[in-house]
């Protein structure tokens, strides 16, 4: 796979370049390592017996990468409880794909909703002290077309954040769109 496009949030990107080159490169390597290939056959009304990029398998070849490179997986556990409410809610917890030192990385194939989230699960990890700097890997538009209907793409997350300012997320991120090559 190719990067089509970087957006820098608070400094996202500068603090990877000098704080983490090591970590730059590796996420470039892993982001070249990684070929897509229509392997899916589409059941979907709207595309029905086309062939699209498989995000499952996309996100294996991914995992694989960064397992390799000696990334791993953030998880903080904790109970949830509530002022002024007696439930708690036990074995609840936040987690993120891939972590190295303080580089968080997410590689997101989902839905909107969860590339936002990802902003607010940096943001987490960042106010724990657990994160300098976070990294966020998705589909561009060009990508998302040939992929299931519900992918969605990093140029709508990169419009948010500009809209949003330098309100959220607080944290500083790096968001890299990629396409096939």
């Amino acid at each position: 796979m190719k990067v089509v496009y970087e957006y820098s949030h608070l400094g996202g990107s500068e603090i990877l370049s000098v704080r983490y080159p090591h970590h730059e490169k590796e996420i470039y390597d892993i982001i070249a390592n990684v070929t897509a290939q229509k392997s899916k056959i589409s059941k979907e009304k709207t595309m029905p017996g086309r062939k699209l990029y498989s995000p499952k398998d996309l996100n294996k070849q991914f995992k694989s990468q960064f397992l390799q490179y000696g990334y791993k997986e953030l998880k903080d556990r904790y109970t949830i409880t509530l002022p002024d409410h007696d439930i708690k809610i036990t074995g609840a917890f936040k987690q993120i794909d891939f972590v190295k030192d303080k580089v968080l990385v997410e590689v997101q194939f989902g839905k909107y909703a969860f590339m936002f989230y990802d902003m607010a699960k940096f943001q987490y990890f960042y106010n724990e002290n657990k994160a300098e700097v976070g990294v966020e890997i998705v589909p561009c538009h060009a990508l998302h077309k040939s992929m299931s209907t519900g992918v969605s793409y990093g140029e709508q997350l990169v419009y948010d954040i500009e809209r949003l300012k330098r309100h959220f997320p607080a944290v500083p991120v790096k968001i890299i769109l990629i396409d096939v090559d």
